[in-house]
């Protein structure tokens, strides 16, 4: 039961979100409207984007380090399930942006930055495939990783802010803690971010699960 306790929390903050994401009451901001309900969802799937990619950076570290074949199978999970988030980030902001900015791509930076991203992490699954030896695969992919990871920070957080950008919080835009984010919007927002990254963790770890079993049943063959 220990072990289940962040699943069951998981499940319940999750189900909250989408219950409370679209019944509670939303402040009534110009241009935002009811679109301000997208907060619950793009906005947590970035975070939880950025938490498996850092978990991904960790276990490819911890692979250079020690050359433990299963860490390098971690660090595989976390980055796909990473891309996973991306996409559907990257898809509700693109809904988000349609109504609120009149064009689901308007080659804002922040889009610019998460788009670059975005595709070295392609490139990372790309070079996978293309290596066939485990060892030489699971090493180069590490180093990879780590430089992947390295280049997303600057992308995402850092060259935005540098310019004027539509995006809260850049540019000179205010960020939504400066509007009238009101007490059941953070009720939500909040557990929206929890929950969100327990199930992307989650879904992580099943993943690496199954693909230790094969790599296991691999070995003994």
């Amino acid at each position: 039961m220990r072990s289940w306790w962040w699943k069951i929390l998981c499940l319940v903050l999750v189900g909250y979100t989408v219950i409370g994401g679209f019944l509670m009451p939303v402040p009534r901001l110009d241009i935002l409207n009811e679109t301000i309900r997208n907060l619950y969802f793009h906005v947590p799937m970035w975070f939880t984007m950025i938490v498996l990619f850092a978990t991904a950076f960790y276990y490819s570290i911890k692979y250079l380090r020690t050359g433990n074949l299963q860490d390098d199978v971690y660090a595989l999970q976390f980055t796909n399930t990473g891309i996973f988030f991306s996409i559907i980030g990257l898809l509700t902001g693109m809904e988000w942006a349609q109504y609120t900015w009149g064009a689901a791509w308007s080659n804002d930076p922040k889009e610019l930055g998460t788009a670059m991203s975005m595709l070295i992490y392609f490139a990372y699954s790309i070079l996978r495939g293309g290596l066939k030896d485990d060892e030489k695969r699971a090493k180069i992919s590490a180093v990879y990783n780590v430089f992947a990871f390295a280049m997303m920070i600057p992308l995402i957080f850092v060259l935005p802010r540098m310019v004027d950008s539509l995006h809260p919080g850049n540019g000179g835009n205010p960020a939504f803690k400066q509007y009238d984010l009101d007490k059941y919007m953070r009720m939500v927002f909040y557990a929206a971010v929890v929950g969100w990254i327990l199930l992307g963790v989650w879904i992580a770890t099943l993943k690496t699960r199954v693909a230790m079993v094969k790599y296991r049943r691999e070995m003994n063959f």
